[in-house]
């Protein structure tokens, strides 16, 4: 598959963040015991702000960068921030559908699956194996997960 680099670029960056950021949003949030409400309210909110600042931040960093056409720079902004608000809030089924914790199992396990497919086809069109990529990026995906873990017990143990 032939896609152009500007449009690969903000892809993979909108896909890789809305991930990690939701995740880490909702491990953090149920860590400290919040409903379903705050929860959906968390994801949402995180799917909106964060795809339109990631955007601006590519935006920003391809201006910097002086060598690229405007197409292009708004080509990366664009589909950053839709492949991060698509991806973010897609996570909002499974805390529709399911009891918090079982949403919460089913968000981590398919977060997993899809940086595991973007580092798979990164890792492809770079000719390098596959598999050290993948355990590379859920590596930082588990420190992520494990982080925001323990902010929201830290949390919990000083004001609850």
């Amino acid at each position: 598959m032939n896609v152009k680099v500007s449009l690969r670029k903000g892809i993979s960056y909108g896909t890789t963040s809305g991930v990690i950021t939701t995740l880490g949003l909702l491990i953090g949030l149920y860590s400290i015991s919040a409903g379903r409400n705050v929860v959906l309210a968390g994801i949402l909110t995180i799917a909106f702000a964060d795809a339109f600042s990631d955007g601006l931040g590519i935006h920003i960093s391809e201006e910097a960068e002086n060598h690229h056409s405007r197409k292009s720079i708004w080509e990366s902004t664009l589909s950053t921030v839709f492949s991060k608000m698509i991806l973010g809030t897609s996570f909002v089924v499974a805390v529709l559908l399911f009891p918090l914790n079982v949403a919460i199992l089913i968000n981590i396990i398919y977060g997993a699956l899809v940086l595991s497919l973007l580092s798979y086809f990164v890792a492809k069109q770079n000719n390098e194996k596959p598999s050290a990529v993948i355990f590379e990026h859920l590596g930082i995906a588990c420190l992520v997960v494990i982080g925001s873990y323990l902010i929201g017990q830290g949390i919990n143990y000083l004001v609850g």
